[in-house]
């Protein structure tokens, strides 16, 4: 029987307390903010909005955990333990976890159930599989000493995560986190709360002891005081570049933490005239950017399209787009494109479009708000094509369902267009010849470049940026050793 998400949405009791050292509490000054859905503008209720003397209490209890040794020194077997029945915990209460999802962020029901709690659940599973299978070094020294290399916890680790995946991007840094040792104080972002507080009570459930995974939700001044904290001993965050600047600046003038930051982008798809499948390009070009109403940090807001090829892409394009990806109730399992995250995004969205349609380029789709009448906050897919790789919409980071298309004469051409705005996440290649495909992938500046495809993606690759885009790597092994701080140990056996 189908579940009706109508009638679970209006009845959802969602979590709104801080949670620390094992329990809900209110923030210290008993301050709330409103949490509003876009989908329609409901109030879900109003969340203790953490502050420093929160942040505090929640770093105090995480030092005390990681000092008392109970997670840090734990078998490494009944570590990994915890974290597989964390794991199958989430998978238990994926439905709570989509429906949380998508009243926050009005994200379609339909991904969050099949996408955003499962990947998190697979993330803790496996990591947690990894744990037992993370080996030391002994090094080559002389017969009369040994040296040993071991990995250790940090400390405390800061994680500081956006709204447009949640749980997804929460999972990516506490499950290597907690894998490797430490202990976690986790800051979501003021439009998503919920998912982060469900999966803290979770933990718990599973038998992570209190304090070691801490979740603090608030604004600004909760983040800057986690970035601030002396104890901390790492800041791992993902959202725009400004305020991961801000995170290296409060890192710098506090205790010198490591600081891990990914940062956005303005991701290309270069498509040349001898593109293998064209049909296969526009798929991938159209779910690359108006999956989660392109609001994703690698959501590939770029088009450099081959001469060609352009008017018969652009044609495609235009048709696919307006036949799969039409603005609908985030609460329907049909629907595709939902809501922007709040009326400030949306705001922000239709001003760059503005910005698009007085510059020189041509809108040929979309450019409107949608579902005005809904009491919720959305924009219909846009497409500008002609656009000069110097413009405003080119160069920023939008974060919206809007793509720039623009002509290009050859490889090299969409190569230096491509490279030619500050961030460097990701790309992609679309062509018959595999030497051209090798010298992009060379010669792109990203962290994922992709060839004939789009937005694939492993457990097992790690996932960041260059340039603006930010340093350090989420996923896989490299995460992992992220995560922790190298030891030598000297044996004199003389």
């Amino acid at each position: 029987m189908t579940k009706n998400w109508t009638e679970a949405a209006a009845q959802a009791q969602l979590p709104t307390q801080l949670f620390i050292d094992g329990e809900f509490r209110p923030a210290r000054s008993g301050k709330t903010f409103a949490n509003h859905s876009p989908i329609d503008g409901r109030l879900l209720g109003n969340v203790a909005e953490g502050a420093s003397e929160d942040v505090d209490m929640a770093v105090t209890s995480g030092i005390r955990a990681f000092e008392d040794g109970t997670w840090r020194w734990m078998d490494p077997a009944e570590r990994k333990k915890v974290l597989l029945r964390l794991a199958d915990l989430i998978r238990a209460h994926n439905e709570e976890i989509a429906l949380a999802e998508t009243l926050d962020v009005g994200k379609p029901i339909g991904d969050t159930l099949s996408v955003d709690g499962l990947s998190a659940a697979d993330c803790f599973q496996w990591y947690a599989e990894a744990i037992d299978k993370f080996y030391g070094e002994v090094a080559p020294t002389s017969a009369e000493r040994i040296a040993l290399i071991t990995r250790e916890p940090l400390g405390v680790i800061g994680a500081v995560v956006p709204w447009n995946y949640p749980t997804i991007i929460a999972s990516w840094k506490i499950a290597p986190a907690l894998a490797a040792g430490n202990c976690v104080v986790l800051k979501p972002a003021e439009q998503s709360p919920s998912s982060a507080l469900i999966l803290a009570r979770l933990a718990v459930e599973a038998g992570v002891p209190p304090g070691v995974f801490n979740v603090v939700t608030g604004g600004p001044a909760a983040g800057e005081a986690l970035g601030r904290d002396p104890r901390v001993a790492k800041i791992a965050f993902t959202g725009s570049g400004p305020v991961g600047r801000k995170f290296l600046q409060y890192a710098g003038e506090s205790n010198g933490k490591q600081v891990a930051v990914e940062a956005g982008g303005k991701s290309p798809q270069i498509i040349l005239d001898d593109v293998p499948n064209l049909d296969a390009a526009v798929s991938a070009v159209a779910w690359g950017i108006f999956y989660n109403a392109g609001q994703t940090c690698h959501a590939g807001s770029r088009v450099l399209v081959g001469r060609g090829v352009h008017d018969e892409f652009l044609e495609r394009l235009v048709k696919f787009t307006a036949e799969n990806f039409i603005p609908g109730d985030p609460l329907s399992t049909e629907t595709k494109l939902g809501a922007i995250v709040s009326p400030e995004q949306a705001d922000q969205v239709m001003n760059y479009i503005s910005i698009g349609t007085e510059s020189n380029a041509e809108l040929v789709l979309g450019g409107q708000r949608a579902r005005t009448d809904s009491g919720g906050t959305y924009v219909n897919p846009t497409v500008f094509t002609n656009v000069e790789t110097s413009s405003q919409i080119a160069q920023e980071e939008i974060f919206g369902p809007v793509l720039t298309v623009t002509p290009v004469n050859d490889l090299a051409d969409g190569i230096r267009q491509a490279n030619g705005t500050d961030y460097g996440l990701a790309a992609s290649i679309w062509t018959g010849d595999v030497t051209a495909a090798h010298s992009a992938a060379q010669r792109l500046r990203a962290g994922t470049v992709w060839v004939n495809t789009y937005d694939e993606a492993s457990l097992m690759t790690p996932f960041g940026g260059f340039n603006g885009s930010g340093f350090g790597r989420d996923r896989s092994l490299h995460a992992l050793s992220s995560y922790t701080g190298l030891k030598t140990t000297w044996i004199s056996l003389s």
